[in-house]
């Protein structure tokens, strides 16, 4: 399962996305809230799955 330690990598290329679409819709006054609720929930989900992956003791 290399996979696995790459994936938390993924979640925040997908946190930089909606950093950006947060603040390209916060210019533009539109609803930017949902946008900064999947940034809170990338990141979480990033360091959630790196604290899971170095607690199974796999490096």
């Amino acid at each position: 399962m290399k996979y696995t330690k790459y994936i938390q990598y993924a979640y925040m290329v997908f946190a930089v996305f909606f950093i950006y679409d947060a603040f390209v819709k916060y210019q533009n006054d539109q609803n930017y809230i949902l946008s900064v609720f999947f940034v809170v929930l990338a990141i979480f989900m990033a360091f959630f799955k790196r604290r899971f992956y170095n607690k199974n003791g796999q490096k």
